[in-house]
């Protein structure tokens, strides 16, 4: 039978593994977006805080996890292609960052079922 303190031992040891795997995951998903801002400045000839927004605006715009947009955005070179609703999303989100992204543009269509996973 395990007693009162081991109990709160193995939920503490459960609650840091919960918090590495978390923090592992914020890790990928840091390294994804920072190379999604890269494919976005680079075809979009912007700033790396342009590319931060483009990724922002589609996503906000899209209803698509920014992680997923980074996602495609760094699979498009490979892929040679863009979900729909990212291809369409992609030139307003960078008309939208060059005028410095104010409020007032206008939005993209919702289609919030977007996949890039290699699988599909």
């Amino acid at each position: 039978m395990i007693g009162p303190d081991e109990q709160t031992d193995q939920e503490q040891v459960k609650a840091l593994q919960d918090e590495v795997d978390q923090l592992r995951q914020a890790l990928v998903s840091r390294a994804l977006v920072d190379q999604a801002i890269g494919v976005v400045i680079t075809v979009g000839g912007l700033r790396r805080e342009q590319g931060w927004e483009v990724l922002k605006h589609i996503s906000q715009h899209t209803n698509v996890k920014l992680r997923e947009v980074a996602r495609c955005l760094v699979e498009w070179p490979a892929r040679r292609r863009l979900p729909e609703v990212i291809r369409r999303a992609l030139p307003a989100a960078m008309k939208h960052a060059r005028a410095g992204g104010g409020a007032g543009t206008d939005a993209c269509e919702h289609e919030p079922e977007v996949s890039c996973s290699r699988s599909g």
